[in-house]
């Protein structure tokens, strides 16, 4: 997909060059309305601080449900920090301070009663490297549902089919999932596994963070194949800084910025399709266009 300003016409003359820019997106883009669908996550007030520095301020976001939510803008804007918020992942950074509200379909996943490890059961993340653990592909898929008390075997082999064939692995494996090794894998054939073992958990929530950036065009190609699949049955938030790959796969976009304060704040939220080419503001249009980032 490209991104490129329109050329003016004769008609329009210098005056053009005042007229805010035109987006031209010569690629298919998600066309879902996502405003349609239910909210899945309610952000509301959200800071993140690290120690005495401020990373985040005042994002106030809806994620809706059963979409592709990408998150742009430029590094360290606090993206990804936002994203661990989603599954109180932060919880694990000793200098780390989260306020404000995170709310999954109405409750608070920072309220007193809320235990951390249901979270990340429920909210799966796949990291930016593929980290698959040093067993066997089985035994990944396995891990999770063994780890919440699963202990009939018939049940975890269903699983464990089920969830490779739901992340498109099955065909490439089968022969010798049970015995091959997960580290054996490619690295696109990795972070595949790893969303396997996210999807074991059942999770109503599956967060990203950059899961393409280490991979050829053709395990990419792979991975945003799957996450389509997935949305329906799933709530998917992307982190991303290929604007191309949000453009293909995302249903709705959220732009954030670093201020002069160096905190990340969101600029705008929006149905993916409206942010690339009508968006609001104009730093927004500044930064799908390549001006910046």
């Amino acid at each position: 997909m490209s991104i490129a300003e329109a050329p003016a016409t004769e008609a329009q003359g210098a005056s053009a060059a005042a007229q805010p820019m035109r987006l031209t997106i010569d690629a298919p883009m998600a066309t879902t309305n996502v405003q349609s669908h239910p909210v899945a996550f309610e952000v509301r007030d959200l800071a993140v601080s690290y120690g005495p520095k401020l990373a985040v301020r005042d994002v106030n976001l809806d994620i809706r449900s059963n979409a592709v939510t990408a998150f742009i803008g430029p590094s360290g804007c606090g993206k990804s920090t936002i994203l661990r918020c989603f599954n109180r992942m932060n919880d694990l950074i000793p200098t780390a301070r989260v306020n404000g509200q995170v709310r999954l379909h109405g409750e608070d996943l920072n309220g007193p009663s809320v235990q951390p490890v249901d979270v990340r059961r429920r909210i799966g993340l796949v990291f930016q490297r593929p980290n698959p653990f040093p067993m066997s592909i089985y035994d990944n898929v396995a891990y999770g549902p063994r780890r919440h008390g699963e202990k009939d075997g018939k049940k975890i082999d269903q699983i464990v089919e089920d969830c490779i064939r739901r992340a498109a692995l099955w065909d490439e494996v089968k022969d010798d999932y049970r015995r091959k090794s997960g580290l054996a894998l490619s690295g696109g054939q990795q972070q595949r596994l790893c969303i396997a073992r996210t999807l074991a958990t059942e999770p109503e929530v599956i967060l990203m963070d950059e899961p393409c950036s280490a991979l050829d065009p053709i395990a990419t190609l792979k991975i945003e194949d799957l996450m389509s699949d997935l949305r329906e049955q799933v709530t998917i938030i992307i982190v991303t800084h290929n604007m191309q790959q949000a453009g293909r796969i995302s249903d709705q976009t959220a732009f954030f910025n670093m201020g002069d304060d160096r905190a990340g704040y969101l600029v705008e939220v929006g149905n993916t399709t409206d942010i690339f080419t009508n968006p609001r503001e104009r730093l927004t249009e500044d930064y799908v266009s390549g001006r910046f980032g």
